[in-house]
C-alpha cells in the first residue's frame, strides 16, 4: 500500500461521507475528544559501568481523537483521525532516552522541542464487517501497540474484522509502516533483536509487510479461545493460542484465567526459533485482586515480536518481558480498589517478578532477573475536575546480564469531550 493509494483512498471515503442526505449518521454519530497528558520520565541506571547515570525527561502531549459515524446505506462510509503532539518541557543532553520525545536528527543526543503526527483512517461497515485503512491502533496477541509513553505508536495498513456469525470474531490484514511512540516517521519494521533474544541475519534488515489473521470463539459469556496468525515478511511467523475464562465463586468472589502458547520461527532473514508459554490466574475478593503468573521461554532464541511493540506476554511489566532465551520466570501480583471502602476512583497495584534459567550464550552460569512495580492511580469522579488522572508507577530491577535499573513515572491525563 503507497501513500498515493492511501490517500486516494481516504479522500474517496471523505467525499462519500459528506455527499448529500446520506451523511446524517456520519455526522451525528461522531465524536471527538482532547486528551492532555503530562509525563515526567526518571530512570537511574545503577550498574557498575553504565554509559550514562540518569535518563530523565518532562513533557506535555497533545492527542486529539475523532471518530466519524457511518453514511447510511448497505456499505456505511466513515473516517477517523488522529492528531498528536508532543512538546519537551525539560530535557539535557546527558539525560535523553527516556522515550518521551524524538531525537535531534542533527544532534541525536539532544531531543527535539517538539514533534508530531495526524493519522487519518477510512472505514467501510456492512452488516457487522468493517474495514480500516490507514492509522491504526492494533490489540492483537501477534500484534500489539505501545502506549506507555508520551504518546502512543502506531501502525499504517488494512484491517478487516467480521462479527457476522454469532460468538466467533475473524480478523484480517496487512501493516506496511509503523511510527514508534518517540517519533513522526512511517519506518519499515523488523523483528525485535536485543540482547539474548533474536539476531537478524547479516545486516539490519527491515520488512514492509506483516501479515495477520485470526479468529476468537466465545464458548459462553465467561469463556473464549483465540488463534492468531502473524508474519513479518522475510524475518519470522508466529502461532499464538490464548484461553481466557472467568469463573463466579460467590457473591463478590472470583478466578480469573489467561492461559498463552505461542511458536514462532524465521522466515530466512533471523534466526527466531521460540515457544512461550504463560498463565496468569487472578482471584477477586471485594475489592482485592490475588494474582500468580508463570511463563516459560524455550527454543534457541527469546520471544519474537515487532520491534518497539509491546510483547503479548503475561510477564511484560513496566521494564523487562522475561521473555530471554530459555527464560523461567514467575509473578505475584496484587491489586486493590478503594471504592470497596467507598473512595472511588483510587487504585493501588504491586507486584514482583523473579526469572532466572537465562541462556547467556558462551558465558558461564545462567542469567538472572527480577523486578518490582508498584503503581498508585486516582481518577477525580465529579466537579470541575472530573475526569482528571494522576498516576505514580515505581520500579526497580536487578539482573546479572544486563541494567540495574530504578525508575519513576508520574503522569497526568486529563481527556476533555468535545462533543
Amino acid at each position: 500500500m503507497d501513500r498515493n493509494t492511501l490517500c486516494l483512498t481516504l479522500c474517496g471515503a471523505a467525499s462519500l461521507a459528506f455527499a448529500g442526505p446520506t451523511s446524517a449518521d456520519f455526522i451525528q454519530d461522531s465524536k471527538a475528544s482532547l486528551e492532555l497528558r503530562n509525563f515526567y520520565f526518571n530512570r537511574d541506571f545503577r550498574q557498575d559501568g553504565a554509559p550514562q547515570n540518569k535518563a530523565e525527561e518532562w513533557a506535555q502531549g497533545f492527542l486529539l481523537r475523532y471518530e466519524s459515524g457511518y453514511t447510511e446505506g448497505t456499505v456505511g462510509v466513515g473516517v477517523d483521525a488522529l492528531g498528536l503532539l508532543g512538546v519537551k518541557l525539560d530535557s539535557s543532553p546527558d539525560r535523553t532516552g527516556t522515550g518521551l520525545l524524538k531525537s535531534d536528527r542533527e544532534r541525536p543526543n539532544r531531543a527535539q522541542d517538539e514533534y508530531g503526527e495526524l493519522g487519518l483512517t477510512a472505514k467501510l461497515r456492512a452488516s457487522q464487517s468493517t474495514l480500516k485503512v490507514g492509522t491504526l491502533m492494533p490489540k492483537l496477541p501477534v500484534a500489539l501497540h505501545n502506549d506507555s509513553r508520551l504518546l502512543p505508536q502506531t501502525f499504517r495498513g488494512a484491517w478487516a474484522n467480521s462479527a457476522e456469525l454469532e460468538n466467533l470474531s475473524l480478523d484480517l490484514g496487512r501493516f506496511d509502516r509503523i511510527n514508534q511512540r518517540n517519533s513522526s516517521d512511517n519506518e519499515e519494521m523488523t523483528v525485535f533483536n536485543g540482547g539474548n533474544r533474536n539476531i537478524v541475519l547479516g545486516r539490519a534488515r527491515t520488512s514492509d509487510r506483516f501479515d495477520f489473521a485470526g479468529a476468537t470463539w466465545k464458548w459462553t459469556p465467561s469463556l473464549s479461545t483465540a488463534y492468531h496468525y502473524g508474519a513479518l515478511d522475510g524475518l519470522y511467523q508466529q502461532h499464538y493460542l490464548t484461553l481466557n475464562h472467568l469463573l463466579p465463586i460467590a457473591e463478590g468472589q472470583s478466578l480469573k484465567s489467561d492461559v498463552r502458547w505461542a511458536r514462532s520461527t524465521d522466515d530466512g532473514g533471523s534466526n527466531v526459533d521460540n515457544d512461550a508459554f504463560g498463565a496468569m490466574f487472578t482471584y477477586s475478593l471485594g475489592g482485592h485482586a490475588f494474582g500468580l503468573g508463570y511463563q516459560r521461554m524455550s527454543g534457541d532464541t527469546g520471544f519474537a515480536y515487532i520491534s518497539g511493540a509491546d510483547a503479548y506476554l503475561v510477564n511484560l511489566v513496566q521494564i523487562n518481558d522475561f521473555g530471554n532465551e530459555d527464560e523461567r520466570s514467575w509473578q505475584a501480583r496484587y491489586d486493590y480498589n478503594f471504592a470497596a471502602l467507598g473512595i472511588p476512583g483510587l487504585t493501588f497495584m504491586t507486584r514482583y517478578l523473579s526469572g532466572d534459567n537465562v541462556d547467556l550464550r558462551g558465558a558461564a552460569g545462567e542469567g538472572k532477573e527480577w523486578e518490582r512495580n508498584t503503581d498508585i492511580a486516582y481518577v477525580v469522579q465529579s466537579g470541575p475536575l472530573k475526569n482528571l488522572g494522576i498516576k505514580w508507577r515505581n520500579a526497580s530491577t536487578r539482573s546479572n546480564f544486563g541494567s540495574d535499573i530504578d525508575e519513576n513515572r508520574l503522569i497526568l491525563s486529563y481527556t476533555l469531550p468535545l462533543w
